[in-house]
Order: structure tokens, then C-alpha cells, then sequence
């Protein structure tokens, strides 16, 4: 063997040793792909994931799925052909491990908070869900009435507020709402509950701090739940954050009222919800919509501030995307759906 041979085996095994390297040492990121579904009118481990007890429901059929990502585990490490693999993959996507796991919270902090997330979607769920249905479950109270401002005086701490201007009230955004969109000076009559008894009082709005267009009174408003009967929702450890609400919502809903909601479709979606009903956005939604799409699901409710990132999913024939920006907007959707309306549906390919 000559220099020239020798001299070009030894950089064949230097460049081989340098790639077989390069492939082992892990890299500062993590995959996400699409994880688990379950169907929240159905059950979970046995039992129903709702469960409602003192209150009459009804029977549903096919699917109302919530839809998870599954990313890899802060005890496992990526390397390089993780990342070539979800570059070329359209259901995993590449994040910057410090974005799912800050180097200043422990994974059991990152867990602690994914579970409150989770509890607070519930919470929300309930709410909406019932207030969906008819079911007064939401008291909006007040917590404190700021000094010299107009409710000073006149509203105290323990008062439940019913109604603005005769238009009932059902939650403390919709309390906000209500009051910021009267004019400033203007004469308000807020129907509130006191010590048990009912009675009607007025207070003159002021502008706003922030926005010398809109009104306040001056008061601190919490939301105080408390349903008439029981709603238990059952899904254990293994799924947390807050995406799940209008799946949640929806599958509540649909047990109290009389019809089935998906019309034996099979349903996916995902989204968190507000105690006004409102949907947010959340993040992977393309893998969501592939979990779903691979399970069966025809359908996917996606929040509308997703729909811009859905990418050729707005097209994709095997499942439609319905775009909801509200808890009023998903029922509208599915009920439209339900009759064979689908020409008022309003999907993501309208972006």
C-alpha cells in the first residue's frame, strides 16, 4: 500500500469515527409528536371520565377525543438522527429544550404546573359546559371595591352581581365586558344579591385608567363556582395542561342535553377555555391533528388563533378542520354538522 493509499484510509477512519460520534452526542433539544386522545363522553381506566351525579343526562354516541403531544422525557437525550428524522417527518417537530424544560424549574416543578393547568381546565369546563347547557353555576362576587371610585359606597365585599342593565351576567369577564362598552358617565343599574336578598343598585361609571373610552366602577370581581349538582372529571396523571378545556366543555355539555352532539361522528379538537367561554390557542396543533387524524377522527375543532399554523392539514381530505373562537362557535359548528349544514361551517382554509 502506498502514502497516498494509506494517508486516504486513515481519513476515511477519522471522518468515520468524527460521523459515529456526531451521531451519539446528544443535542439541546426535544421532539414533539403526537400522543395520547382520549373521549371525554367516554371512560377512562373503567370509569367515565365525566361523571355527573344529582342531575339528569342523556345518552351520547360516537366521539368527542381531546388530543395531547407527546415530547421526549427529560431523562432521555436526542441526538442526531432524532433531528433528521423530525425534519423530515410532518407530524414531529423540533423545540429548544429549554422552552418545555427552563433550566430553572426541576421536571417534578414542570409536572407540579402541567397538573394545575390541568385542574384549572377543569374548573373552566365546568363552568362552561353547564353555563352551555342552562345551568347557573357561576356566581361573580366581589372581592374588594377600590376606595373614592364609584362602587365605593355602594357595593361591598360578599356581593353577588346578577346583572348589568337588566342583561344577565355569568361570569367576571362578561361582568368587564359589559361595564368597559358604556360610556363613561353613564348611569348604571347592577342587579346584585346581598346577605341572601336581592335588590337593584346604581353606580356612575368613570373612564378607565387605561382607556379613558371605556368604564369602570371601580371593583374587584372574582368567579365563585359553585354547581348544583356534582361534575367529576377522571383522567389521571398522565395528560396535563390546560389545552384540553373545550373538549372538556363539549363532552359536558353533550351529557345534559337532550341529542348526541357529534351525531355518531368521530370528533377530535383541542383548546383551552375561559370561564366566558372563550377558546385559546395552544401549541402543536398539527401534531394533534395528525393523532387524531391517524385514530379515525373526521372532524377537529381548532382553536382560531391555531388555524394560521395548521399547515396542509387546511386542505387535507381525511379530516376537517372547524375553526372555533368560542364555546358558542363549537356547539354551532357541530350542531350544523349534525344536520347536514355544512356550508355555514367555518373551516381554517378561510385564513
Amino acid at each position: 500500500m502506498n502514502r497516498r493509499s494509506i494517508s486516504l484510509s486513515v481519513a476515511v477512519m477519522a471522518l468515520t469515527i468524527l460521523v459515529g460520534v456526531a451521531l451519539l452526542v446528544p443535542v439541546p433539544y426535544v421532539v414533539m409528536s403526537p400522543g395520547l386522545t382520549e373521549n371525554t363522553i367516554g371512560k377512562f381506566d373503567g370509569k367515565e371520565v365525566i361523571g355527573i351525579e344529582g342531575a339528569k343526562t342523556y345518552p351520547t354516541s360516537g366521539r368527542l377525543d381531546l388530543t395531547t403531544v407527546s415530547v421526549t422525557s427529560p431523562g432521555s437525550d436526542v441526538r442526531l438522527p432524532d433531528v433528521l428524522g423530525a425534519w423530515w417527518s410532518a407530524e414531529r417537530i423540533l423545540l429548544p429544550r429549554e422552552v418545555v424544560y427552563p433550566p430553572d424549574q426541576s421536571v417534578q416543578q414542570v409536572e407540579e404546573e402541567n397538573q394545575t393547568q390541568m385542574l384549572g381546565s377543569m374548573d373552566s369546563a365546568r363552568a362552561v359546559g353547564l353555563a352551555q347547557a342552562g345551568v347557573d353555576a357561576v356566581k361573580v362576587k366581589v372581592e374588594g371595591v377600590t376606595p373614592d371610585a364609584p362602587a365605593d359606597g355602594v357595593l361591598q365585599e360578599g356581593d353577588e352581581i346578577v346583572a348589568v342593565n337588566s342583561t344577565a351576567i355569568g361570569s367576571t369577564q362578561a361582568a368587564v365586558d359589559a361595564i368597559s362598552t358604556i360610556a363613561p358617565g353613564s348611569r348604571i343599574a347592577l342587579e346584585i344579591v346581598r346577605s341572601g336578598s336581592s335588590q337593584e343598585v346604581r353606580v356612575t361609571t368613570a373612564p378607565s385608567p387605561e382607556d379613558a373610552a371605556q368604564s369602570r366602577v371601580g371593583v374587584i370581581l372574582s368567579d365563585d363556582f359553585d354547581p348544583p349538582f356534582e361534575v367529576d372529571i377522571e383522567l389521571g396523571q398522565e395528560i396535563g395542561g390546560p389545552s384540553a378545556g373545550l373538549m372538556f366543555s363539549l363532552g359536558i355539555y353533550d351529557k345534559l342535553t337532550p341529542g348526541e352532539l357529534t351525531g355518531g361522528a368521530h370528533i377530535a379538537g383541542t383548546g383551552t377555555i375561559d370561564v366566558g367561554g372563550r377558546v385559546g390557542e395552544i401549541g402543536g396543533i398539527q401534531q394533534k391533528i395528525a393523532g387524531a387524524r391517524e385514530i379515525g377522527a373526521t372532524i377537529f375543532l381548532v382553536p382560531a388563533g391555531d388555524c394560521a399554523d395548521v399547515g396542509g392539514f387546511a386542505d387535507d381530505e381525511e379530516i376537517r378542520l372547524v375553526k372555533v373562537a368560542t364555546m358558542d362557535d363549537a356547539v354551532e359548528a357541530l350542531e350544523s354538522l349534525r344536520a347536514g349544514d355544512e356550508s355555514s361551517v367555518e373551516g381554517c382554509d378561510s385564513q
